[in-house]
């Protein structure tokens, strides 16, 4: 029996810096999700989730 038709090949690595050059978070200048071109204030998720903590709880 053939073991190299069972093996799985390696995935490919994601190339580093694939994708449009991300904007800085406000708070903590980490990379956001969104794009440079973005207009208005950008956050990084973890800073966005806890922005919405604190308005949620401003009340």
């Amino acid at each position: 029996m053939d073991d190299a038709y069972c093996e799985t090949p390696a995935p490919d690595p994601a190339p580093v810096g694939a994708g449009p050059p991300y904007a800085e978070c406000v708070l903590c200048r980490k990379p956001t999700e969104h794009p440079e071109s973005t207009k208005g204030a950008t956050l990084c998720p973890v800073c966005a989730w806890q922005e919405a903590g604190r308005t949620a709880c401003s009340g």
